[in-house]
């Protein structure tokens, strides 16, 4: 990787089944990620994904671009939800890198986390070792 290279977005689907097996892995039973009633009635569009969930998927793209390289550094701000329709379908989050740094064997990505055109996280980064 060189600076200013632009990796190739990677695209994840999410579905309600999602969000129950990311509920019970980490332990995160919250009712606005599984019901409408609970989540409309605290003010939201409708169920949400687990922001670290959405932080996840931001992972994975990076690891599947670095080839599963030692991440030093991941983070961004929850700015926006995922929200995800009760239907088979879920909806799509998109991550996008681009190569800002190479140095002293660490590699900064600039990532964009986007669903349904809304950036979802603000200020995503990771840096890699190697």
């Amino acid at each position: 990787m060189t600076p200013g290279d632009v990796l190739v977005t990677r695209s994840y689907r999410v579905t309600r089944a999602d969000l129950v097996r990311y509920a019970g892995a980490s332990g995160d039973f919250n009712p606005i990620h599984w019901s409408d009633r609970v989540a409309t009635g605290v003010g939201l569009p409708g169920v949400i994904a687990h922001g670290m969930f959405t932080m996840a998927l931001a992972a994975r793209a990076v690891a599947e671009w670095t080839d599963g390289a030692e991440v030093a550094d991941l983070g961004a701000k929850f700015t926006n939800p995922v929200v995800v329709p009760d239907d088979d379908d879920g909806v799509e989050v998109t991550v996008a890198g681009t190569v800002k740094s190479v140095e002293d064997g660490l590699t900064t990505l600039a990532l964009e986390v986007t669903c349904q055109g809304q950036k979802v996280l603000g200020l995503p980064k990771a840096v890699v070792r190697g």
